[in-house]
Order: C-alpha cells, then structure tokens, then sequence
C-alpha cells in the first residue's frame, strides 16, 4: 500500500510530471496493487469538487502505466470522467514512455482497440493512436475517424515520411466525416498531388466519385480542389459522362465546376451531341438563377454557330427545348434572355424546336410573346396560371402515455436540456400515474436511478424550484422513491436564484413549480391518481371534457387539485366550450371545479394588447437589435403565476417552445414573450424560429406580437429557421388569420431601418405563394410594396402620420436596395394567381422609368398585371 500512498498524494496534487515519474519506477506487483486502489478512487471521488479538475491528468497517466490489460488500459482512457481534462500535447509522449516497455504485440491490440473507440468530431487520444500504429506496424484502421485524425494532421511537409501514407491515400475520399477536414486539407492534397506524393488520376477519380456518391450533399470544397487541380481537356472527355450525372441535383458550386468542364469540352468540338443534349436539359430543370444564367451562356455560344447551320440543323432544337423550360421562369430577366436567344436561333430551328416555343410564349408576358410570334408566327393567348392548393402542415400529435415504470425510469435517465416540453409533460404525468398506479413497481424500477447518489450528494441535490428543469424533476421522483431523505434536504426559499431560471419568464416558472409541488406531498406520503394539465393534443390544448373526468378521479380520491396544475390546464382550455360541458362543470362542488367553472363561464384571461418597439444593442454600427415589447390589459386581481405572463422577460434558455404549448389558447401573449428572443437572435443556429409553427397553431387573436414574431423568422439566418416562418405562414392563411396588416408595419420598420434583410423576406413570400398562400402574400404585398417604396401604407396621409420611415424607392440611377426586384417579383406571381387590380403608390413612378434592370423589369410586370382594365375602376386589393 506504500505505493500508493505515495502515488495517492501526486495524483491529488496535480502532480503530472511526478506522477509519470513514479509510476515508471514502479514494479510489476505495486503497479497491480496501484490499478486496484485507482478504480476505487475514480468511483469514490465527487466529480463537482474543483480540486477534480487537478487530478484527470495525473489519474490518466497513472491507469495507463497500471493497468495490465490492453482492453482494461483503453477503456480507462476513454473513460467519460477522463473528457473534460486541459489539453496538453506533452501527454501522448508521456503515454507511449509508460507504455513502450510493455511487448509489442500488446501495444498492437491496445492501437487496435483505441481505434475502434475514436468517434468525430472530437477525435480524443488520435495523436496515440496513429503513434502506436506506426511504431509497431499494425495495418492502419479503416474507420473513418482514423482517417479524418490522419488527414487533419497531414502536410506537405510530413507525408513524404509518414510510412501510413501508401495505406491512407486511397482512404481520403472514402470517409464519412470528409466536410469537418475539408477546409483546411485543400492546400495539403493540391500540394501533394503536384509533387506527385498523390497520384493524380486516383486524385481527380476519387474527388468527382465522391461528388458522385453525395449527390445533392456534395462538399463544395471538393470542387474547389478539383478546380485547383486544372484537369486538362484528356482527363476532362475521360470523365465526361460524370460531369453530366453531377449536374441534376449537386449544390450550385459542384455544378458550376461541372458546366465549366463540359463546356470547355464542347467549345473545342469534343462533347457529342447525346452528351450535350443530357447536360443542357439537366440545367434546364434546375431552379437556381445562377445556373440557369450559365446556361444561357453556354447556349448563347451554341447559338452562334446553330443559327448559321440551316433549319434543323446541329443543336437548335435542343437548345430551343431548354430555352422553353428556361422561359417558365419567374424571373423576367431570365424569361427575356431565353427569348432573345430563341428568335437568334429562329432559322436553324426544326418543326420540333418551333413548336416547343410557341407552347411556352403562353406563359410569357405579352411583350415577350409578340417577339416570339414575329419569328415564330402565331402563337396561343395567355395560358390561365395553375393556382397552388394551400395545404398546411398538419398538427404534430401528443406523445403517447408511459406504460410502465421501467419505460419512465428510462425516459427520466434521458431528460437532459435543451428540454423538450412533451417529454416534460410525459414524465411528469408518468409519475402522477405509476405512483398512485404501481408505487412499489416504480420504487423498485427507480431504484438504480437514485442509488448512485451517496450520502456526500444529498445535499448537492436539488432544493428549490429555480433550479434546473432536469433537477426539479428529479426531485420530485427522488422525494417519492426515498421520502425520509428528501425531508431531511434542506429547502430555502430565499437563497440565491438562477439567474438564468429567473429570465425564463412565466411559463419557464410554472413548470418548475408543477413538478416541485408534487415534492411535499410525496414527503407525507401522498400521491396523486391524475394531474390536471397534461395535453390532450400536440397543440398542447387540453379536452374540457377530459379535464372534468380528470377532477372527477382527484375527487373520488379525496386528493386537492395542485395550484400550478390547476393554472395551467385552464391556461390550456379551448376558447369555445360547449354548453353540456358548461352544464356539467357547475355540479362540481370542489375549489378546483369552481375555478373551472368560472373560467369556462367568461371569466378567464384577457386578451392583451402588445406594443414592440426596435431596440440597437451590441457593438456600434451593429444592426443586431432586439424588441423591447410591452404588454397591456393585465387585470391586478390575477394570482402571481398567471401575472407574470403580462411581464415578457429578455432571458433566453432555448425554451422558446414552452410557450405555445403553455398559452394554446392566447397567441398573442404568447408571441409578446418570443419576440425578444427571436430578434435578438437573428443570426444564431439555435433552432429557436422552429417554434413559429408551433405559435401559428395557438388559438386566439393575431396582433403586433405575432406579427413581429413572423417577420423575424422571415428575415432569419438560417433557411431552416425561414422555413419555419413559411411553414407559419401556410398555417395562418389556410385559417384565414394572417395579420397582413400588422405584418406589412413590422416588415416596413424592420427592413427599412436595416434590421431585417428585404431579399429572405421575398424569398419566405415567395414559398408561399408557391405552397398556396398567395392570396394572403397579395393582401401582404400590396400594402408592403408601398411602405418600402415610399413609407407609407395605402390608405393613409402622410401628412396625417407622426412620423415616417424612410422609404426604399432609389432615386433615378441609383443602386436599388437588394431584394426590392424579388419583392416585386413575388408581388407580381401572387397578383398573377389572385387575378389583382390594385394601384400601388409609388409603383407606377418606379415603373415609367427608361432602363432595362431587373428592378425596372419586375415593377412593370407587376403595374401590367395589377392596373385596371379599361372597364375596371381603381381599387386596392
């Protein structure tokens, strides 16, 4: 024991280099003696205690020159205990000193072994890995995170010496995880490849294979390489074929890099027709702008030398097949250079190509169409638009319920933040049910849950309702499977809050304090059969009817309604109840059913009435600003739980989705705490604007608060946070409850004032229009289109408003603000589609401009669509 006793007083310490010191000295008898007490020391060692921290390093060292296994020395390396210990490079030296004098073919399995626990992206003991591989031989591993360790660490000037490097290099582009090394290995195997260290064929196979493989996940990067590499006009016609496959579905990037080699190919007469033909028609059906305009190049060249050839002649008609697809698009500049580039290939076109554009002039507008008609003779009037069936995404449904204690024993190990409001819901609900249920089953199921806290962590536990959501659950399990010991925890009110918690706001609150009411009963030795507020619907909406039988069995238990339960299942209750449920709730003669009662009958809370306004934060010349939000109508007779929703608080715990399901029935209120977060964090990869849906499908008025809350996630970041917003969008038109008019204010102030981006907002409008809410996108546009051109609404004086924001029209010359063309773009797609007649202020000015922009373009599309005919009177849709 001598051994350890003085081994025992490095390690705690902090001794590192002591510790490797003594360890190496170290016989083979005091090294089996020191493997068993550091077992004992890990398991016995609160891992909270700061002096912890100090021992990782030393603990680790020490294991792996104890340790007599190779399986027993790997698995203490990778123990998660061992994680979160400060990076020191010197370690993995210190690590192959301990472990050299053990025999090779040891060392060869523990590589092995270490190998296969490598994960991504953190990569923990790669460096001892690879050095053990290549000091004992062993074939290298073929997963993929040996690989990517290899490829992370490779450079030009190592890999002439690394022995791994004829293993590795058929591997590269193998691995899953490639995008996590890419940016920085680009420069290290375009080196490589041009000292002839890679062998070029297997370079530029491997790169366009794996674009290939990936399709529309193709790494951009490995176009970038390939680029790089500059494949001459050989190697490009030995992977044509390839090029082509690359270009129905690869990112924009991949495809540009595969258009620029066939089209090298074609212009030095070495792309046959058949190939060609695959290519352009490829393009053709791919809806980015930025492909389609190099296509048009590409055909623009074809042209030149088509129009020349006679009818029928060469590519004409194909290049008039795609340049009708390319015409169907809704930009008109696009349309127009598709139609330009058909009248030049007018005289070498075949009965095919012509017929081809004279069925896509019907989709052109009209002065398109008389270009077409005079090259290609008559041509068919304006097709009808096809109107898009508005289909929103349905509802998700409520989780199901926990049948058994085992299964919510195994959800509760698992609730962990960022916390999810229907697991929270599900548990606290299992345990209302399974204790009054099963009480012994679920004591013996939760037995192994509790057991690993010894008698030194009791009072770590937690102790006030301010805590962490996972830990006040936990509680009230712990108080229920061992209540003597939760009576003796001590519980003080007045003791330091989280910061944090406390910013949560109400909802945030009321949760906590549904599962820490369960504590003192539980402590007594009382359970209840039901709780009251659990969700009968993915809305998070509770049945009026379920909620009585709910009160029926507290009653015929002789149990009390818990307060924070009772509040937030009124919270949940529908707007509209039927009258045999009003009848029914009366015969309850319980507080809770009183409460029930009188909330059923009209007596419930008030809808607010909510004011934002933009508020800068952050460096200087920032644009990232939040919404200060105030909430009004707040009736001083509500109990504090329910008080607090009419105090919206700036604290952000990734939560935001506890407020819909918390206010189903009160939108309003509900969005008057989201919008903080969701300007404030703009620019963020939270996933916060996934609770946009969710708010779309709350019940209740749709106000400024809402209205803010859309246009943030309108002008997101991230497509998947504007994907939410149209997802919103959808919801909200096809009840018919789009505040257009609000919406139209919060767009006008944020993009003028450069908070929101004009051209994700188009893009938003755009998706919807094209999903089926185009009639809602008009009733927004029309009144958007002339708050951004002029800083006004239709309808109002100006001389009447307090005060104006500026508008976006530019001055004649000038360069437009980005998105205002895909605004009018989208304006006009959705005035096509509702047959609109509407006069725009401000439109007609910008339209009655000379000059071909695409600006210029859109907004005389749209005043041709939207000015009254001859025997229309003016209106505004």
């Amino acid at each position: 024991m001598a051994a350890w006793h003085d081994l025992h007083k490095l390690i705690i310490g902090g001794d590192v280099a002591g510790t490797v010191a003594y360890v190496a000295g170290l016989g083979a008898a005091d090294r089996r003696t020191v493997a068993a007490e550091l077992a004992e020391h890990v398991r016995r060692r609160p891992r909270w205690e700061g002096r912890w921290r100090h021992e990782v390093r030393p603990l680790m060292l020490a294991g792996a020159g104890c340790l007599g296994g190779s399986a027993a020395v790997a698995s203490w390396l990778f123990r998660r205990d061992f994680r979160r210990r400060r990076q020191d490079p010197r370690d993995v030296e210190r690590l192959l000193g301990l472990l050299r004098d053990r025999p090779e073919p040891w060392r060869a399995d523990l590589a092995r072994r270490l190998a296969a626990r490598l994960r991504l992206p953190d990569l923990q003991h790669w460096e001892l890995t690879a050095a053990l591989v290549r000091e004992t031989g062993v074939e290298p591993p073929d997963g993929a995170a040996f690989t990517i360790g290899w490829l992370r660490a490779l450079t030009p000037a190592s890999a002439a010496a690394d022995p791994l490097l004829p293993a590795m290099a058929p591997r590269i582009f193998e691995a899953d995880g490639l995008s996590e090394v890419l940016p920085g290995a680009v420069p290290t195997l375009a080196a490589l490849t041009d000292s002839g260290l890679l062998e070029r064929r297997a370079v530029l196979d491997g790169v366009v294979g794996r674009l290939l493989r990936d399709g529309q996940n193709g790494l951009p990067l490995l176009a970038t390489l390939h680029d790089r590499l500059a494949p001459s006009l050989g190697e490009t016609a030995e992977r044509a074929k390839d090029y082509a496959r690359l270009l129905p579905a690869a990112p924009v990037a991949v495809a540009e890099t595969a258009v620029a080699r066939l089209r090298a190919l074609d212009e030095a007469g070495r792309l046959n027709g058949e190939l060609f033909a695959e290519a352009v028609e490829s393009l053709a059906f791919r809806p980015e702008p930025r492909l389609l305009r190099s296509l048009l190049s590409w055909l623009g060249a074809t042209a030149a030398g088509a129009a020349t050839s006679g009818p029928g002649g060469g590519r004409a008609d194909v290049a008039l097949r795609v340049l009708s697809q390319v015409a169907g698009h809704d930009s008109l500049v696009l349309q127009e250079r598709a139609v330009r580039l058909a009248v030049k290939l007018a005289p070498a076109a075949g009965e095919e190509g012509r017929e081809a554009v004279r069925e896509a002039a019907a989709a052109l507008p009209a002065d398109l169409r008389d270009r077409i008609r005079a090259a290609y003779g008559e041509v068919g009037g304006e097709a009808p638009p096809e109107v898009p069936v508005l289909v929103a995404v349905p509802a998700p449904q409520p989780l199901p319920p926990i049948a058994s204690p085992r299964e919510l024993v195994r959800e509760l190990t698992g609730f962990r933040w960022p916390y999810d409001p229907l697991t929270f819901e599900r548990l606290l609900a299992g345990l209302a049910e399974w204790s009054h249920r099963e009480p012994d089953a679920l004591r013996e199921a939760l037995r192994p849950w509790w057991q690993p806290h010894r008698a030194y962590a009791f009072d770590y536990f937690v102790r006030d309702v301010d805590d962490a959501l996972d830990e006040v659950l936990g509680r009230a399990f712990f108080a229920f499977a061992m209540p003597k010991v939760s009576r003796e925890l001590p519980h003080d009110p007045e003791r330091a809050r989280d910061r944090w918690a406390v910013a949560a706001g109400a909802i945030d609150h009321l949760s906590r304090r549904r599962a820490f009411e369960l504590v003192a009963p539980f402590e007594r030795g009382v359970v209840h059969p039901v709780l009251l507020a659990t969700p009968t619907s993915g809305t998070g909406h509770v049945d009026p009817g379920v909620l009585l039988d709910r009160l029926e069995r507290l009653e015929a238990a002789g149990a009390r309604a818990l307060p924070a339960d009772l509040t937030q299942a009124l919270l949940r209750l529908p707007r509209e109840i039927d009258e045999a449920t009003v009848r029914r709730v009366r015969t309850f003669t319980s507080d809770a059913g009183r409460a029930c009662a009188s909330w059923m009958a009209g007596d419930r809370l008030a809808d607010p009435e909510v004011s934002c306004r933009p508020r800068v934060s952050g460096m200087p010349g920032s644009v990232r600003a939040s919404v200060d939000v105030v909430v009004t109508g707040r009736d001083a007779a509500l109990p504090e739980p329910v008080a607090g929703l009419f105090e919206p608080a700036p604290g952000h715990r990734h939560t935001l989705g506890w407020w819909p399901l918390g206010l189903p029935s009160h939108r309003e209120l509900a969005a008057a705490h989201l919008v903080p977060h969701l300007a404030a964090s703009m620019e963020a990869r939270d996933g916060g604007a996934a609770v946009l849906t969710d708010l779309a499908r709350c019940d209740g008025p749709a106000g400024t608060a809402t209205a803010y809350a859309l246009a943030c996630g309108m002008s997101h970041a991230g497509p998947a946070a504007r994907a939410s917003a149209t997802d919103a969008l959808l919801i909200l038109a096809a009840r018919g409850e789009v505040p257009v008019e609000a919406m139209a204010d919060a767009l006008t102030e944020r993009i003028t004032n450069g908070y929101a981006k004009l051209n994700r907002v188009a893009a938003v409008l755009g998706d919807a229009t094209r999903a089926g809410a185009h009639e809602a996108v008009w009733e927004l546009s029309a009144r958007l289109v002339p708050g951004l051109l002029l800083g006004v609404q239709p309808g109002l004086v100006p001389e009447l408003l307090p005060e104006l924001v500026p508008g976006l029209l530019p001055a004649d010359g000038d360069r437009p603000r980005a998105g205002l063309a895909d605004l009018l773009a989208v304006a006009a797609a959705a005035a096509r589609l509702t047959a609109a007649r509407a006069d725009l202020p401000g439109l007609a000015e910008l339209a009655s401009r000379k000059g071909s922009s695409r600006l210029l373009q859109e907004a005389r599309r749209l005043q041709r669509l939207i000015a009254p005919q001859p025997d229309e009177s003016p209106a505004t849709s």
